[in-house]
């Protein structure tokens, strides 16, 4: 596993590229411009990439974070790549689906079940 920021774990598969977020909360302003910067690298770095963004450890976020997380799927689409989000806490999916995120992204209960479900997408 690669730790391209304090913030997050990044671990690769054959199926996808996972970001683990480290820290239970993600609220500050210069938190989110880091995780855009490091996760722009990262979708950059590779074409049609599979990338799961595991929230296994965040129980608090900021509104700032949704936004990134529209930021990243624009992005990741127009590299021909795909996304899914894991893990997220039954507080957080409830934001999700206040604000009918999860009409735009698929969520999943694990990295696993996230990644293998891109695998498919692919055929």
């Amino acid at each position: 596993m690669a730790q391209m920021n304090p913030r997050i774990n990044v671990s690769y598969t054959d199926e996808a590229t996972i970001v683990t977020f480290l820290d239970e909360k993600i609220l500050e302003e210069k938190d989110v411009r880091e995780l855009d910067e490091a996760l722009a690298s990262l979708i950059e770095q590779a074409n049609g990439i599979n990338l799961v963004l595991n929230f296994a450890n965040v129980r608090f976020m900021s509104s700032a974070v949704l936004g990134l997380l529209i930021k990243v799927s624009k992005r990741v689409y127009e590299h021909g790549g795909r996304l899914a989000l894991c893990a997220i806490s039954p507080k957080i999916y409830e934001i999700f689906k206040i604000t009918r995120l999860t009409k735009i992204f698929d969520v999943y209960r694990d990295t696993d079940t996230a990644a293998k479900h891109l695998t498919e997408q692919e055929q």
